[in-house]
């Protein structure tokens, strides 16, 4: 019985009940079969795998009223994203559990599983697919499965492994590289080959700021208290950028450099972006401080500065180690600009170039040298923010 039922058929032997039934079994299921071993990993991601499995399975005549797929993300604030797919519809939404100290509270593990049994009632089948600690696949149908369905599912789940695997593979070197570069410098290294020769030259208004005195504080501060003092400053200020459709490129030291891509003829939008996220960052700084007055600890002053230029953005290094980043004579003056900060008791300055695209309220400064840069440069600052509430 080593070959099953379509052995014995060609010997003209009998055949048992088991036989034939595992003989129909892989017959049903061929089509879902040969999709997950020809096509899935193809999917453009694991919400589409989920919504083509559920379908193929349907056609297969499983009865299915939704399905979910739960993969584990290495992402700084989300732990686990589940897909949740309805059969009557094709919809797929997600569902996200974030990572302790994310952006909400922990979820139960179990969201797809309690969102399958809201939908339907009843008993949810699960399959845990390549690991104990891996993807899990979830389905729900009108009715109990029968144990003819269930082993169906087990089977398609052993199947997916494979292009499951693929899928979590991409999302993970994605998720990474944003994590590391940011989405679109990320989106970048994806498209391009790894050589130094390689870049492009783009308009961006740019951001750069760092923290005032924080030599002197990471000397006289516990190192934890350092490090937490320098999270709580990259929270605020890349929020800010985030907020208002920027990109960090670069953490320097205490120092963040951020653009805002022209993505138009006018690069009114992404100047006018910059600005606000300035103002956003001067506000959260403003709160975070009063919260460190409150504890005792003492306020971290920053200043920033903005400007719009053209920048190469691409690959620089050694043969074989680069980095992805943007350099130019525009990432120079914004450097030399935010040095003028405390020069000018001002938090945030804003060169000519940038001031001229822009109908926010700005103040005049004057023009002023810049260390390195051979012209004097027109400087201005936001208006006046006001003071936080307690």
């Amino acid at each position: 019985m080593a070959h099953g039922g379509g052995a014995a058929l060609r010997q003209g032997l009998p055949v048992t009940n088991t036989a034939l039934l595992g003989h129909h079994r892989a017959m049903q299921l061929a089509p879902t079969l040969a999709w997950l071993v020809d096509a899935a990993q193809d999917c453009s991601g694991a919400d589409r795998l989920l919504a083509e499995l559920g379908a193929h399975l349907v056609g297969d005549g499983v009865p299915l009223a939704a399905g979910a797929l739960t993969l584990d993300v290495p992402h700084p604030l989300i732990a686990k994203r589940t897909w949740l797919w309805r059969a009557e519809s094709g919809e797929v939404i997600e569902a996200l559990g974030f990572a302790p100290g994310g952006l909400a509270p922990d979820p139960p593990n179990d969201a797809g599983r309690r969102w399958l049994r809201d939908i339907a009632g009843g008993e949810v089948h699960e399959d845990a697919v390549g690991r104990s600690d891996g993807p899990l696949l979830g389905w729900i149908g009108p009715r109990p499965f029968t144990a003819d369905e269930i082993e169906r599912l087990r089977q398609a789940a052993r199947f997916a492994a494979t292009p499951l695997a693929v899928l979590a593979g991409r999302a993970t070197l994605r998720a990474t590289l944003d994590a590391y570069l940011g989405k679109r410098s990320a989106e970048r290294v994806l498209a391009a080959p790894l050589r130094r020769d390689l870049g492009e030259t783009i308009q961006a208004a740019l951001l750069y700021a760092d923290l005032r005195n924080f030599t002197i504080l990471s000397e006289a501060t516990p190192p934890a208290q350092v490090i937490a003092a320098l999270d709580a400053w990259f929270d605020r200020i890349a929020g800010a950028v985030h907020a208002f459709g920027g990109e960090v490129l670069k953490f320097i030291g205490d120092g963040v450099l951020a653009i805002f891509p022209v993505l138009e003829a006018s690069p009114r939008r992404a100047c006018d972006a910059a600005l606000r996220a300035a103002g956003a960052a001067e506000a959260g700084m403003a709160y975070l401080n009063a919260e460190r007055r409150a504890q005792g600890l003492p306020p971290l002053a920053f200043g920033a500065a903005l400007h719009l230029g053209e920048m190469l953005w691409g690959n620089i290094g050694a043969a074989n180690r680069l980095d992805f980043t943007a350099i130019g004579p525009a990432v120079n003056l914004a450097s030399r600009l935010e040095g003028l900060c405390k020069q000018l008791g001002r938090t945030v300055l804003v060169s000519g170039a940038l001031a001229a695209e822009t109908d926010m309220p700005l103040i005049a400064l004057g023009s002023h040298s810049l260390r390195g840069i051979a012209m004097p440069c027109e400087v201005f600052a936001l208006a006046k923010a006001e003071a936080p509430t307690s």
